[in-house]
């Protein structure tokens, strides 16, 4: 008998034990904080432009805690295929190019695994609030063909939207300058559209246009309030995470400082480049309010932060650097929709307890697409062979057992228009890699020697980041050897190395 309650004791304390250390290795898992600015240039941000003309301290300081890239990318040029990138660990262009424009279907499959998804697997609690931008099924809920506050039944659940690719959790209106203008949560709507858009009822716009689709509204709208709303529900969201026993990931997309560009008046004359600089300041602001909620819920350190933007900066950057002589994307040459370096080389900061070195810059060229792979890494999460195809695993690099990320990198916005990136070379497989207006005034301002009429465009990044001289004439055989390269890449449907034959 004694034998029998021993050996139950033993049993008890070895279960016990064991319980305990599985709860610990759970709440060991890393917090994921991915904050993802909107058309933010690579030299709006006073940690990566010396010169610039708007102080950023709070991502400042977040950078001086972790690693500073400066050879970071988005996958494309424009706001939709950036995501889904950056959600999926796949090239965009495997699958589309373009946006989704209002009341636009989802560009998921749904036999895609995404980033939540993946998590949820591994025992994460997801959301995402702010700009959603990769699709709903609005045809479910319509009414009719129309975009009228009756075309909707917006009562009932909005199918294919966050919940149903990952999130537990969203918040946000989904698109700021797209209908419906109001709040979604979850899958409904948290306000009733009653009446169409009418910006004669809005706070006057303060740079540019207010670039607002027409549709559906909830009467009482405020653009200027998005932003600060926004933050109170990420403040909010990981206030409420300081108990629980699961880790988390919040997606947190920023509208801003994408169009309308609409500081709040407390940012007036903040930045010495005009409303958009403002706009930066204010951006700055609400990453600070979400860094110190962070840090007062006692998870700061065992929480990786990660911020970055899905794109450069939108035309209005021509008019401010003649202006204020501000370049948002210094010191690159393109602007947003661009396959120049302006438009996909953005800031990139991870912040890694234990993982990335404080103060550290890193020139490592890296992608946004990337994540997903270093993630499943880092939690031991097997990835499936037709998921992440193009996400290259950082954490080797991060805690300093490889000497690199990875060594191409493929930039496209447009179907037909790509460029590739080699090691110090990259190239322009068009004629030019513009394709945002406004370039002409810019490039005599800057000393840029104009188009030399060739088809395509060879630069050495080493040398030229600015990618003024053409070097394709010269090097015909590294053009070549690129062009096959990038055609590799393409047909094989993968660059991943964990999927390499």
């Amino acid at each position: 008998m004694m034998r029998r309650l021993l050996f139950a004791a033993l049993l008890l304390t070895f279960v016990s034990t064991t319980a305990t250390n599985l709860h610990a290795a759970e709440t060991n898992q890393p917090n994921i904080l991915i904050l993802y600015a909107d058309d933010l240039g690579f030299g709006d941000l006073s940690c990566y432009n010396a010169k610039g003309k708007i102080p950023t301290p709070n991502l400042d300081k977040l950078a001086a805690s972790g690693t500073r890239f400066t050879d970071g990318h988005s996958s494309s040029g424009i706001c939709t295929p950036s995501r889904y990138a950056l959600l999926t660990g796949r090239h965009h262009w495997r699958d589309f190019h373009g946006i989704v424009n209002a009341f636009g279907g989802s560009v998921f499959k749904p036999e895609r695994l995404t980033m939540p998804e993946m998590l949820k697997q591994q025992g994460y609690a997801t959301a995402c609030i702010g700009k959603w931008h990769l699709g709903w099924d609005w045809d479910a809920i319509r009414n009719n063909k129309g975009i009228q506050p009756d075309s909707f039944d917006w009562t009932k659940s909005i199918p294919d939207g966050p919940l149903a690719h990952g999130f537990d959790h969203y918040f946000g209106d989904t698109v700021i300058n797209f209908p419906p203008y109001a709040w979604i949560e979850d899958d409904k709507m948290a306000q009733i559209p009653d009446t169409m858009k009418d910006e004669s009822k809005w706070k006057k716009i303060k740079e540019g246009n207010w670039e607002c689709r027409p549709g559906p509204m909830v009467t009482g709208w405020d653009p200027y309030a998005v932003l600060p709303t926004l933050t109170d529900k990420g403040v909010a969201y990981l206030e409420s995470r300081k108990d629980a026993k699961e880790p988390f990931f919040l997606y947190f997309a920023f509208p801003c400082p994408h169009a309308p560009i609409i500081p709040n008046d407390a940012y007036d004359g903040k930045s010495g480049a005009g409303p958009f600089g403002d706009f930066v300041v204010e951006t700055d602001a609400m990453v600070g309010r979400l860094l110190a909620a962070l840090e007062a819920s006692g998870q700061a350190d065992n929480t990786i932060v990660v911020f970055t933007a899905d794109n450069g900066p939108e035309h209005y950057a021509y008019a401010r650097d003649a202006k204020y002589g501000h370049w948002s994307p210094e010191p690159f040459r393109g602007l947003k929709r661009d396959i120049y370096e302006g438009g996909h080389h953005v800031p990139f900061i991870i912040r890694w307890p234990g993982v990335t070195k404080p103060g550290s810059v890193s020139d490592a060229l890296v992608s946004q697409i990337d994540l997903m792979g270093t993630f499943a890494s880092a939690l031991g999460a097997k990835l499936p062979q037709d998921a992440a195809e193009d996400s290259h695993d950082m954490l080797p690099y991060l805690k300093g057992e490889a000497e690199s990320v990875r060594s191409s990198h493929v930039h496209n916005t447009f179907a037909g228009q790509y460029a590739i990136r080699d090691g110090d070379w990259l190239l322009i497989d068009a004629k030019t890699g513009y394709r945002s207006k406004g370039w002409q005034a810019w490039e005599p301002r800057h000393d840029y020697p104009g188009d030399d009429d060739q088809p395509v465009e060879l630069y050495n990044l080493k040398e030229d980041i600015g990618q003024r001289h053409n070097l394709a004439a010269n090097h015909p055989e590294k053009v070549q050897q690129m062009q096959k390269l990038l055609t590799k890449i393409q047909k094989q449907g993968h660059s991943a190395p964990r999927l390499a034959k």
